[in-house]
Parts: C-alpha cells; sequence; structure tokens
C-alpha cells in the first residue's frame, strides 16, 4: 500500500475500520459483488465518495459472504438512512458465465480471479437476505446489473422473458445509469424528512408501486409499455416495447415510462439531462486513494492492474451498437471531463510508487468520442435515433478531433509522463469521415497520423465486428469496406515511421443476421488480410440490447421484420470454428462444411493446396 495512505483513508469495510473513525452508526451500507477498489473507475467507490461529500457516513462491504451466518449483512447493524447495493461493474450473470453457459475460469473484480466471491444475480441474492433480515430499512439498488434489468428483460441464462428486477429484489428504488446525480437527489430529499416510500419524483430511478397508487407525472410526456403478461403471451410485444424504451434512453427530454407487472404498476421516471463538464470533474476529482483496499495486500485484482495508469477522459457513446449496453446504462449523450481534471488525474498518477512513466490508456466507452456532440442542441433536443454515426455520421454532430489531439499532447508534455498509449477501442468511422467544416477534417487527419505514430502500444484495438454487410447493418456497424481504408492507412503510417504496430480487429460469431456462410466469408477475407484472429467471441445475448431482443423474439424492434440467429449449441459452434480455419483440427471439418454449403470457392482461398 501506498504509505501516504493508511485505514481512514478508505471508506469503512469493518466495525473496527469504523470505530478508527470514531463512528459507533453509519448514515448508509454499501454492499457490491465487487472487490472494494477506491478508484473512480468502480461504481462502489464513486458513490461511496459522493455520499461522503453529502456529508454520510458511509460503510462499504465487498462480496458479502451469503452462504453462511450472513454476519457480513449484519456486522454494521442498522443504517440511520438505507442500504445500497450493486452486483458490481458486471451484471453478475455475464460475469460467471460465457456465451456457451459455461462457468468463467476467473473474475476480473476479485483477489487472484476467484469465481466463488459472488452469486449468481447477486444483487437478488443480497437483497433478499437485508429484506428478510431488516424489512422495514430502506434498499436502494443500482450498478449495471440494475439497469439492464429495470423493465421486462430476456434472460439468456434461463432462457426466459424476466419481469423488472424490483419484483425479486423487492427494493424501495432502483437507480439507473451513471448514479451520481440521482442518489444525490435521494439523499437530499430523504434528508429534508421524506421517507423512501416517498421519493417518487427523482430523474433516473423506477419503482414499482400499485395499479391505483401511479403518482402524478412531473415530467414531460408518459408513454405505456405492453404489460408484462401481455409480453409473455405474444414477443412481438416484447419487440416493440424495446424499441420505446431504447429510443426514450437515448432522448434529450424524455418521457415517463409504465409498465404493468402482476398487480403493479412499475414506473421508470425519465434520466437526468448529460452531467455538466463540473458535474462530470466534481465525480472524478472526489478524494480516491486510487487504490485497492488494504486488505488485499499482496493479492492481484486483475480488474485493477489493468485501469492502474489509465484515465477515463468522458462518458457515454453514440455509437448505438445493437449488441452493446453502454448507451442502455450511459446513454449516448458524452460527458467530457476539463482539460484541468484529466491532468490533475494524470499528475496523481505520476506520484505512485511503481508509475514507470506510461499512461496506459487515455480513453472511454469509445475512444475517440471526447467533447464531441451537436453543433444545434434543438436539432438534438428533437431527435431519437439509437446512433449518431449509423446508417452515416450525422450532419449536426461535431466530430471535432482537436480538443483530444490537445489532451493528448498536453499529457505528453508532462514532466514524469514518457508516454500516452490509447487501450480503448477507436471509432476508425469517424477518422475517415469527411464532412463540410475543413478544419474539422484537418483534425482528423493529423489525429489519425498522431494516434498510430505516437500512441500505440505495440496493437491497436478496432472492432470491425463482421465482413458481412448484412450482418453489420444488424449490428448498427459501418461496412467492412471502412475498415480496409483504416487499415491502408494504419500499414502506410507504420512503413513511414519505422513501426512494427499491429492492427487487432474484434470480431462477433452468431450475431442476429449472421449465417454460417457469412462467417464462411469472414474467413477467406480476413485471411486474405494475413490475419489470424484472436480477439474473437460469441454473441451474448445481454439484458436491454437491441441483438437480445432480436434473439429471443425474432423480430427487429424497428423493422418489425424476422430475423435469423444461431441459437443451439451446434449452430453457434458452426459459426464460431470459422475463425479458426488455421487450426488443422478443423480442416476436415470446415472443408466438409463448405461443400456443404456449396462454396467451393471458399475451400480454393482457405485451403489453396486441396484439390
Amino acid at each position: 500500500m501506498d504509505p501516504k495512505y493508511n485505514l481512514t483513508h478508505f471508506l469503512p469495510t469493518t466495525k473496527k475500520e469504523m470505530e478508527l473513525r470514531g463512528w459507533d452508526r453509519v448514515d448508509v451500507v454499501l454492499f457490491s459483488g465487487d472487490a472494494y477498489i477506491d478508484h473512480p473507475s468502480f461504481g462502489t467507490a464513486v458513490i461511496g465518495r459522493i455520499l461522503e461529500r453529502l456529508g454520510l457516513q458511509v460503510a462499504v462491504v465487498p462480496q458479502p459472504n451469503w452462504r453462511d451466518d450472513l454476519r457480513d449483512f449484519k456486522k454494521f447493524g442498522v443504517p440511520r438512512m438505507f442500504f445500497a447495493i450493486t452486483a458490481g461493474v458486471m451484471d453478475s450473470m455475464i460475469n460467471h458465465y460465457t456465451a456457451n453457459k459455461r462457468l468463467r475460469s476467473n473474475d476480473a473484480y476479485t483477489p487472484e480471479g476467484r469465481t466463488d466471491m459472488r452469486p449468481d444475480r447477486a444483487l437478488t441474492v443480497y437483497s433478499n437476505i437485508l429484506k428478510e433480515l431488516y424489512p422495514d430499512i430502506p434498499l436502494i439498488i443500482g450498478g449495471v446489473e440494475a439497469s439492464l434489468r429495470r423493465v421486462s428483460h430476456y434472460d439468456y441464462w434461463s432462457d426466459s422473458l424476466h419481469k423488472t428486477i424490483l419484483t425479486d429484489t423487492k427494493a424501495d428504488l432502483l437507480v439507473y445509469g451513471m448514479g451520481e446525480l440521482p442518489i444525490t437527489q435521494i439523499v437530499r430529499e430523504m434528508q429534508n424528512g421524506k421517507a423512501a416510500a416517498e421519493i417518487r419524483d427523482v430523474p433516473q430511478t423506477a419503482f414499482l408501486t400499485r395499479k391505483d397508487n401511479v403518482p402524478e407525472n412531473l415530467f414531460k410526456d408518459e408513454v405505456r409499455l405492453f404489460s408484462h403478461e401481455e409480453c409473455l403471451e405474444d414477443k412481438l410485444k416484447q419487440a416493440k416495447n424495446f424499441r420505446v424504451v431504447e429510443e426514450q434512453s437515448n432522448l434529450l427530454h424524455a418521457s415517463r415510462i409504465l409498465q404493468d407487472v402482476d398487480d403493479k404498476t412499475l414506473v421508470v421516471n425519465p434520466p437526468f439531462p448529460p452531467m455538466t463538464e463540473e458535474e462530470i470533474d466534481a465525480s472524478f476529482d472526489l478524494p480516491y486513494t486510487r487504490l485497492p483496499h488494504p486488505k488485499y495486500k499482496n493479492k492481484q485484482i486483475a480488474a485493477y492492474e489493468m485501469i492502474k495508469f489509465s484515465v477515463n477522459l468522458h462518458r457515454g457513446c453514440f455509437g448505438g451498437c445493437a449488441f452493446c449496453t453502454i448507451s442502455a446504462h450511459q446513454g449516448k449523450f458524452i460527458a467530457s471531463r476539463s482539460k484541468k481534471s484529466i491532468l490533475e488525474e494524470v499528475k496523481k498518477i505520476t506520484l505512485m510508487p511503481d508509475f514507470k512513466g506510461y499512461i496506459s490508456d487515455l480513453g472511454g466507452p469509445s475512444a475517440n468520442m471526447y467533447k464531441m456532440q451537436g453543433r444545434d442542441l434543438s436539432v438534438c433536443e428533437k431527435c431519437k435515433r439509437p446512433s449518431c454515426i449509423y446508417p452515416g455520421i450525422c450532419p449536426n454532430l461535431n466530430t471535432n478531433h482537436a480538443p483530444l489531439l490537445d489532451i493528448y499532447r498536453s499529457v505528453d508534455n508532462l514532466p514524469k509522463v514518457k508516454k500516452s498509449f490509447i487501450g480503448s477501442g477507436v471509432r476508425y468511422d469517424m477518422l475517415l469521415h469527411r464532412g463540410k467544416d475543413e478544419t474539422v477534417n484537418k483534425a482528423a487527419g493529423e489525429y489519425t497520423k498522431e494516434l498510430i505514430a505516437n500512441h500505440v502500444s505495440g496493437r491497436l484495438k478496432v472492432a470491425p465486428e463482421h465482413t458481412s454487410n448484412r450482418t453489420l447493418d444488424v449490428m448498427r456497424k459501418p461496412s467492412f469496406g471502412q475498415f480496409y481504408q483504416f487499415k491502408n492507412i494504419f500499414d502506410a503510417e507504420n512503413k513511414k515511421n519505422n513501426l512494427n504496430q499491429q492492427l487487432i480487429p474484434y470480431f462477433i460469431s452468431s450475431h442476429p443476421g449472421c449465417t454460417e456462410e457469412d462467417m464462411a466469408e469472414l474467413a477467406a477475407i480476413t485471411k486474405n488480410l494475413n490475419f489470424k484472429l484472436e480477439q474473437v467471441q460469441d454473441f451474448t445475448p445481454s439484458p436491454m440490447t437491441l441483438a437480445t431482443e432480436i434473439y429471443y423474439t425474432g423480430y427487429h424492434p424497428y423493422s418489425l421484420e424476422k430475423v435469423y440467429t444461431a441459437k443451439t449449441p451446434s449452430q453457434k459452434e458452426s459459426q464460431r470454428q470459422f475463425f479458426f480455419w488455421y487450426d488443422k483440427n478443423n480442416k476436415k471439418r470446415l472443408i466438409a462444411e463448405l461443400k456443404r454449403l456449396n462454396r467451393t470457392d471458399l475451400i480454393e482461398k482457405l485451403y489453396p493446396t486441396v484439390k
């Protein structure tokens, strides 16, 4: 541990640590499925520090033992205000299981990668324990698992449609998205004497209420979804619901959403406006130690090691990719930090005892969206497109890379920084885009050259995801032709600068809209580009994504047309095997498969020596 920190610099995780601070009781007990890392990349730390800034005494219980006598749930007793729960940075089912529903071999958010430190459906398990032990104490749930399961949703692991997670957890309030603004307003209302059951007007929260007791709508408009029971009877209605939820999530001024479930009504209040620069700075500038809690001394936590020397520049992503949960949680509008806040964080990193001069990532959900928004926000106020860059880049979107270039150069000019890298994925379609503003076009070209020459740590991640235009359309991704263009630029810049860097493309198999033949063509195309693919994955249906709704319902929620999806293990394996055409163990099987598909032309491309 850094010698300048001691136990009282962290939020207490034991009664002894609470007493070291001179407290006899806490206001809030915050339970998390992740290890406690006091760093702005981890939601537990962020919410804990926000509550602390509001003057509350906060304790954290990371990865409580749910199997024993439940002492972890009792050790801080009854909080003055409420219990708060997050399953962690990931949905606990995605954290535990692969796309083939096999248990993962490690957990990046747990010391030494142990996989037994949180239960399946952690939010529900923790909530039920607390409601059993302390039925009268308010319970607030949040984080990714709560966000993605806030309305009726398909659950891949049980292969069924689930009700809002509020029905299983019996929580008083659900906070969705990034929680700083809603939790602040909730606390202020409670401090003003409101009971949790009376707090019904906070944006970015959801709650269940009796059908005859739905509070007056204080927001812009209201939209009612098909009930959970109707969706169970008719998958088309679930598909239609998804479009409404996604469009409302991407509006600057959204409507309140209602959905009947059992004998109650789910109320989902619209989100807060995107955080201002001052608001997001205030969150990142809190007094984090940037370290795992001392209880993990000498234990490795992979997720921490990955971000230890990295800096998050912004939140939100306007890519709108069909398989991605970022917009459902963070939204499509970009909230960017100030240059001052970013540089201050980098300076803190340079003071860490094991810092060697290299910033591993100056990034975000997508690396190159910093400071980008609509030129005319009145146009954005009317827009409900889930993506600002698909099917084409919106003419109102300011894609100026100059502010990001300034950040890179300013960071690299700091005394103790030798080099900064970009570890987050880059949207090359924005780098290739040329609009009417020549200043913006010039900045894109300059950024591309700067990125390739100075900010690649040997390998640059990009995500074409597929080669088939039909599949890419379902994914909401640009044509693979743009990857060719970017690769040519990447190779030319490498040659010009005498560099030997790799472009690492990510691809997905079994995505809705993708056929076995599409995968065979992907194999031939990527072989021709001299790629032996390593960054690949089988599509995993995550709650609240467009691709998952297509997978479950069979319909595209926007066109309502039927879309094919590989579902059975054999169908999925037939697609996935084409990633590994170069494995000699696959050769015989793939040749037989290509003959069955009547694609002997692809046999010649993959295995030219085969007659």
